[in-house]
């Protein structure tokens, strides 16, 4: 068995790089930016106004109001000392104003105002290129989030390059199971890991393809590999242990595998392999439904984010307080599920890789490094952020 580091080494290896290809900005979020982003004008293009009231020329007591500035309708007259416009927010602060006044600091009586002796001194001016300037860039590479879509939209961009979305294909395989929806017989059960893996990756931009069930023998396992061929990523579910009808270590081989690992020092999740098939990256999850989302989060949210061009790295790991105690941890990595709640943890009693209910109300795997000794409540530790929406 190699460690949880040493297997994501080896799976960073694996993550062939995504081409760019160029999107309207309409359907880049979410998608990763695969080149910078230069701002095509200033923003805002014109001094603007950032209060309602009146831009004034000079330093006065009373000003003539001569006009209006509105958004998209701008006073083209240049003003004279002792002269104003009535002016609104987003509105061109016409040329020789040299502040707004706000509107409530003013008394207007037809066509002449008079300034409070208390008037709020700011400008309330937002200068040209405030907020950017031409040729200002946002960097690459970067998940583009609705902020980053704005802003692009303001520079007056309409396409971005971004990283191509890999296409994983998940094959769900064993003789005990049936799709959602259909009537399994008393010995068979629902296949459940490839829907919750099928939605993890493209919760990180990937595209899920669902393959049909490959049954437990070498015929239905090769076809479930040659529909494969064409993705980025191959991805198997159960199949990868060493029992008498785990086969799918076994006929990939024969299909020309080049293995870079088998098992590693987790908990839950130790039968994991990873290779590249026919110059494929595939990798082999566990077939218990909590192994495999577990090892979904550990090395396949991972590896997509490095294959679209994001940093080759671990998921982040926080840090927050016990809120129950923990015996003494095994040679194992441990990956506990836990409640993170008003910055405090809660460790999940029942811990069977197979109770997919206790990890749908976790929020958070606490990961418990090997032989980690006993902990306290209130002892700090650290942890890996799921299910978050």
């Amino acid at each position: 068995m190699i460690s949880v580091d040493e297997a994501l080494g080896h799976v960073f290896s694996l993550a062939d790089p995504m081409a760019a290809e160029s999107v309207p900005l309409r359907l880049a979020a979410g998608r990763v930016l695969a080149s910078p982003v230069s701002a095509t004008r200033n923003q805002p293009p014109f001094r603007a106004s950032v209060m309602d009231g009146y831009a004034v020329a000079g330093t006065f007591d009373t000003y003539r109001v001569v006009g209006e500035a509105a958004a998209g309708h701008g006073f083209e007259t240049p003003l004279a000392p002792g002269t104003c416009v009535r002016i609104f927010t987003g509105a061109t602060v016409p040329d020789g104003a040299d502040r707004v006044i706000i509107q409530e600091d003013v008394t207007r009586d037809q066509d002449q105002i008079s300034v409070q002796g208390n008037a709020d001194s700011k400008l309330y001016i937002r200068d040209i290129g405030a907020d950017f300037k031409v040729d200002d860039q946002l960097s690459a590479p970067r998940r583009l989030t609705p902020a980053d879509v704005a802003l692009i939209a303001a520079m007056n961009v309409p396409e971005v390059n971004v990283s191509r979305r890999p296409e994983v294909a998940l094959i769900a395989t064993g003789d005990e199971l049936v799709m959602p929806g259909e009537t399994p017989r008393p010995d068979q059960i629902i296949a459940s890991n490839a829907f919750g893996l099928a939605a993890l990756a493209e919760e990180e931009g990937a595209k899920a393809r669902l393959l049909p069930i490959a049954r437990d023998t070498r015929p239905s396992l090769e076809a479930a590999f040659e529909l494969a061929a064409s993705a980025d990523l191959i991805v198997t579910i159960g199949g990868a242990s060493v029992g008498d009808h785990d086969l799918v270590g076994e006929v990939a081989a024969d299909l020309g595998l080049s293995r870079a690992f088998y098992k590693i020092a987790m908990r839950p999740g130790k039968p994991l392999m990873a290779g590249r098939l026919g110059g494929t990256p595939m990798i082999g999850l566990p077939g218990n439904p909590v192994s495999s989302m577990v090892c979904g989060h550990v090395f396949l949210r991972p590896m997509l984010r490095a294959m679209q061009g994001l940093a080759a790295a671990p998921l982040p790991i926080n840090t927050a307080a016990l809120a129950t105690d923990l015996a003494a941890n095994g040679p194992r990595q441990h990956y506990m599920r836990a409640c993170l709640a008003e910055g405090r943890l809660t460790v999940a009693e029942r811990q069977d890789s197979a109770l997919l209910s206790v990890l749908s109300k976790a929020n958070a795997l606490i990961v418990r490094p090997p032989h980690d000794p006993a902990r306290s409540v209130g002892d700090m530790v650290g942890f890996l952020s799921v299910n978050e929406y």
